[in-house]
């Protein structure tokens, strides 16, 4: 039985890249998408693929009333974003999140609603899989190298800073162990925040430049010796295809919350 999918955002960037990918996958179903500006007509058209009618609606309350789904893809703005989700939470529906700029007290409350309704949500910061692995192996580094911090570029449009992905790379670090800083707060010189911004005591550091597209980096020093990986996002969007479908077919996998691609991939050594 196929998975009946809505994406929300399902005309941007990378939500209309996502609808193809879906369409095009034999295991799934696409079928309804949300956009406001374009409410009322054919995703199938907007999208210049030759399938059936998939109707477009400007709410997911108008979505999740009028078509039945068994996953909603949340890929929209963060202002609407908690909304969509603990709508479709609330209506037993599965959630994949691909927006970022939601906070850990969102998430805490998505959480608490979905265990409540027996749902499950998966939060991917980032769906490419070399984030996935630059995550991992970062994860890696922060048990053998204690001063680290992370570097997020984007370009000049980017409202969000961090990007989801440093943060959900912040927050992972933060875990292994504290980040180590042989010149505290107290004793700094000049403006503090010239030395990035603190996430669960990581320092993140947000360019946001015209040529950039997306890239990554988590930096790790030792006396005399350096360590830096990194992620370089191209122009297109297929990277994310790839990893939202895993993503759509494994939220069913487990419930409650979960939070990125790893957690439901064998990445075991």
């Amino acid at each position: 039985m196929k998975i009946r999918v809505c994406i929300a955002g399902a005309t941007g960037w990378a939500g209309a890249a996502l609808s193809r990918g879906v369409i095009a996958d034999n295991g799934l179903e696409l079928v309804s998408g949300i956009s406001r500006k374009s409410s009322g007509e054919n995703l199938s058209e907007i999208l210049r693929v030759k399938f059936h009618y998939i109707p477009v609606l400007s709410t997911v309350e108008e979505a999740l009333s009028q078509v039945k789904c068994d996953v909603l893809v949340e890929f929209t703005h963060p202002e609407i974003a908690k909304h969509n989700v603990i709508t479709a939470l609330e209506k037993g529906v599965n959630v994949v999140i691909g927006t970022s700029g939601l906070t850990e007290e969102d998430y805490s409350e998505i959480e608490k609603i979905a265990n409540k309704n027996k749902c499950s949500v998966l939060a991917v910061g980032n769906f490419a899989i070399t984030v996935v692995l630059l995550q991992k192996f970062s994860e890696i580094a922060a048990k053998f190298i204690p001063n680290f911090e992370i570097i997020d570029y984007a370009d000049q449009n980017k409202v969000d800073s961090p990007s989801g992905s440093a943060f959900e790379l912040a927050n992972r670090l933060s875990k292994i162990q504290p980040p180590v800083e042989t010149v505290s707060e107290d004793r700094m010189v000049g403006p503090k925040d010239a030395r990035g911004t603190k996430i669960n005591g990581v320092r993140v550091h947000s360019l946001r430049l015209p040529s950039y597209i997306i890239s990554l980096e988590s930096v790790f020093g030792l006396n005399d010796e350096r360590l830096t990986i990194r992620h370089d996002s191209g122009a297109g969007a297929e990277p994310y295809v790839k990893g939202g479908i895993l993503a759509i077919k494994k939220v069913n996998s487990f419930k409650g919350l979960k939070r990125g691609l790893d957690s439901v991939m064998d990445l075991t050594i």
